[in-house]
C-alpha cells in the first residue's frame, strides 16, 4: 500500500535543505573518526549501547528543559521500537562487523549505495518520490565519483569476505527501510522522533548486550574513548538524527539519503583541513562527480537549460 502525502510531487529542494544535507554530511563523515578511536578498545555491540544510551539520555534532558514534550511519542511506540531496529540496531552492528574485514574504502562505496535502494522503496511505496531518469543518473554518478574519490583504499579492500560486503549491503537497506518508516510521523517534532527511536535503541541493546558480554569491564576503556564515544553519541548521533528527521520532514526520503554520498567527501575533506592529511588528485575528481550527481539528481540545472 502506497504512503500517501497531503503535499504534490516533490520538487527540488531548497537552500536550506541544501543546508541541512551537507551539514549533516560533514557531521556523519566526522563520525568514522570518533568510531575508530572508540572500537579499538570497545566491542561493535557495546559500542553500539553507548552511542544511543547517551544520545538518548541527552535527548531526553533537552526535551524536559527545551520540549516538546517526549509524550507525543507515547502514541507512536510501536513504530518507534521498529524505526530503533532498521535505523540503529541492525544498521550499526552490521557495519562495525562488517568493518572488522572490509577497509574503509569499500565500505563507504556500499553504504553510498542507499540512495539506490530508497529510491526503489520510495518509486515503489509512495506517491510523491517516483522513479525519473534525472535521479537515476544523478545517484550512479554518486557511487562512481565515491568509488574514483577512495580509489586506492578501495582497490585494497575488495578482497574481504563476501559475508561482509553483504554486511554493509544489508545496513544500507535496512537505512532505506528506516527512511520509509520515517515517513510516518508526520507532525511528530524532530527531536521527539530522535528521542524516541534512540530511547527505542537502548531498551534494545540493554539485554543483548548484558546477555552477550555480562556487565563486568563495560565502563573499563581509557579516557580518550569515553571523550570518543561522547562525540559520536552527542554530536554524531543525538544532533545528527534531529537534522536527519528534519530533513526527511521538508525534503523526502531520497533526497535525505543522498547524506551518504557527501559523508566519505566530507570525511576525507576534515582530514585535509583538520589533520593535515594530503588531498589526492582522484580524491578531487571524486568530489566533482559526487556534486554532478547532486547537481542532476536536484534537476533544475538541466531543466533549464
Amino acid at each position: 500500500m502506497a504512503i500517501t502525502t497531503t503535499t504534490a510531487m516533490r520538487g527540488p529542494m531548497v537552500l536550506k535543505d541544501w543546508g541541512q544535507l551537507l551539514l549533516l554530511g560533514a557531521i556523519w563523515g566526522g563520525s568514522f573518526f570518533f568510531a575508530r578511536i572508540a572500537v579499538a578498545e570497545l566491542p561493535p555491540l557495546v559500542l553500539v549501547l553507548f552511542r544511543v544510551a547517551v544520545a538518548a539520555l541527552a535527548l531526553q534532558l533537552y526535551l524536559a528543559l527545551r520540549g516538546p514534550s517526549f509524550r507525543l511519542a507515547l502514541p507512536y511506540a510501536g513504530l518507534f521500537f521498529l524505526l530503533a531496529l532498521v535505523n540503529n540496531v541492525i544498521p550499526f552492528s552490521l557495519i562495525f562487523a562488517g568493518q572488522t574485514e572490509l577497509g574503509a574504502g569499500v565500505a563507504s562505496v556500499l553504504n553510498s549505495t542507499t540512495p539506490f535502494w530508497t529510491l526503489i522503496l520510495a518509486n515503489a511505496l509512495t506517491s510523491d518520490e517516483k522513479l525519473s531518469w534525472n535521479k537515476l543518473a544523478g545517484i550512479a554518478l554518486g557511487i562512481v565519483g565515491t568509488a574514483v574519490m577512495i580509489g586506492p583504499g578501495l582497490l585494497a579492500g575488495l578482497g574481504g569476505p563476501v559475508w561482509a560486503k553483504f554486511a554493509l549491503i544489508g545496513a544500507s537497506l535496512s537505512y532505506a527501510v528506516a527512511l520509509m518508516v520515517a515517513r510516518r510521523f508526520k507532525g511528530v517534532p524532530s527531536p521527539v522522533i530522535a528521542t524516541g527511536q534512540l530511547t527505542a535503541s537502548t531498551i534494545i541493546m540493554i539485554p543483548v548486550v548484558l546477555l552477550g558480554y555480562g556487565p563486568a569491564n563495560l565502563f573499563s576503556a581509557s579516557p580518550p574513548v569515553w571523550a570518543a564515544v561522547l562525540a559520536l553519541a552527542l554530536l554524531s548521533t543525538a544532533f545528527a538524527y534531529i537534522l536527519y528527521f528534519n530533513l526527511v520532514a521538508s525534503a523526502g526520503a531520497t533526497n535525505a539519503s543522498l547524506v551518504t554520498l557527501i559523508v566519505p567527501a566530507s570525511a576525507i575533506l576534515l582530514g585535509f583541513l583538520f589533520l593535515g592529511e594530503r588531498l589526492e588528485l582522484f580524491e578531487l575528481g571524486g568530489m566533482v562527480l559526487i556534486a554532478l550527481g547532486l547537481v542532476t539528481i536536484d534537476g533544475r540545472l538541466f531543466g533549464r537549460r
